[in-house]
């Protein structure tokens, strides 16, 4: 009988124990709940460039979080800028049961756009873009060209000594896109204060990537414009390994392609994505109620940290680094930006001196007067953007379709 009661007890205290550590083990479980989707336009396991660029973003926030990458992170990778295919790539992160859904591509604007009010109970937090909703879709982007700028002047400085004005830029699009256009237009700025008889040649793939042209590209920038300096916006290295390979240098884009090319790089306009990735995962876990009040559409720049450039390398010109810590001060602080009618010139002693006037674009207009309002291209003509300096950022953002003095589309 005391045999029989032992045992009944001891299966008591067992079966006690294994309530116990089983609601320990569903609290654990509700958290690892909480799952982030991603959808990537190339693969989640490039070692270089734009999608690379993201993933380590989401990926370092979560881990900053606290969060299991490798539980809580489900991702759809190599999706085309395809509504058909980004569809099928919501609905499969939905069906996992995805509390937000992040696409990193322009292209998949409209597809997420009907999702958000398909799935209203799941946030939608979309790159690049221009839609959203007051509940559960936002856009995220940020002030790149305060970093093209920055890595402009790095072109500018080594052109000069390199005695070579000629500076190519492989680009995904020209002023189709304000992100491109913008892009090309701030690098250029920044080259022309330190040099102001550069000149900037740019092919466009019309295509966010493609490996084969960017190399195809950059190559052709260098042997038949005699480029000196390779720039991009594209997805991968190609444009850094083709300017090391034809013994030139060159700035990346997305991340930092030293690695790639040792021998050409001089750095790159880099995006730190944990820095937004941060806050929209743990408002969207936290807060989701009210995501679009904490989170809303997002621009940060560099005095968030949320754009730079990558360390300068030794292929840089002496003195570089303290005229762009100079520059980068200037942008942080608010004293002056890329897109104003105030210019910097920049002297070989790197005495940095500011220009008042017009900002004219290649074919003579004024893009930018001397009172800072802004203009963009309408039926062919140069157009007055309404809402005079406060319209810089949706120009920036949206609607410039112009190149400044100094740049040629090939």
């Amino acid at each position: 009988m005391k045999k029989v009661l032992s045992l009944v007890l001891a299966l008591v205290m067992l079966f006690s124990f294994a309530v116990v550590t089983g609601c320990g083990g569903n609290s654990d479980s509700s958290e690892d709940d909480f799952l982030v989707g991603a959808i990537y336009i190339n693969g989640k396991n490039d070692t270089a460039g734009y999608t690379f660029a993201h993933h380590n973003g989401i990926t370092k926030a979560m881990e900053q979080l606290g969060m299991d990458v490798s539980k809580q992170l489900k991702i759809v990778d190599n999706v085309p800028e395809d509504d058909a295919q980004v569809t099928n790539a919501i609905n499969t992160l939905a069906s996992q049961g995805c509390k937000i859904i992040i696409g990193i591509s322009f292209g998949y604007i409209n597809a997420m756009e009907a999702a958000a009010e398909k799935y209203p109970e799941i946030i939608f937090s979309h790159a690049t873009g221009y839609l959203s909703n007051d509940k559960n879709f936002n856009n995220y982007f940020g002030r790149i060209y305060q970093a093209r700028y920055l890595a402009g002047i790095a072109a500018g400085k080594k052109s000069l000594a390199l005695g070579n004005n000629n500076i190519g830029y492989v680009a995904a699009y020209g002023t189709e896109y304000a992100e491109t256009c913008s892009g090309i237009n701030a690098f250029a700025l920044g080259v022309q204060a330190i040099n102001p008889d550069a000149k900037v040649h740019v092919m466009k793939l019309n295509a966010w990537a493609n490996e084969s042209l960017e190399r195809q590209f950059a190559e052709q920038l260098i042997t038949q414009y005699g480029c000196g300096v390779i720039a991009q916006h594209c997805d991968s290295a190609q444009p850094q390994i083709a300017a090391q390979d034809k013994g030139v240098f060159g700035c990346g884009y997305n991340s930092d392609m030293t690695s790639q090319a040792a021998n050409a790089h001089l750095t790159a306009p880099i995006w730190n994505w944990d820095v937004y990735y941060k806050l929209a995962i743990e408002t969207a876990k936290n807060d989701p109620d009210n995501f679009m009040t904490k989170v809303g559409i997002y621009y940060g720049g560099l005095k968030e940290g949320f754009v730079d450039i990558s360390p300068l390398t030794n292929n840089c010109e002496e003195g570089t680094k303290e005229i762009i810590d100079a520059v980068k001060a200037m942008m942080v602080s608010g004293e002056w930006d890329v897109f104003t009618n105030v210019k910097l010139s920049i002297a070989a002693d790197g005495t940095i001196t500011k220009v008042d006037g017009a900002m004219l674009d290649n074919k003579g207009g004024e893009v930018i007067s001397a009172d800072n309002t802004y203009y963009v291209y309408a039926d062919g003509a140069l157009k007055a953007v309404d809402g005079g300096a406060a319209a810089q950022d949706g120009v920036i953002k949206g609607s410039m379709n112009w190149y400044v003095a100094g740049v040629e589309e090939k």
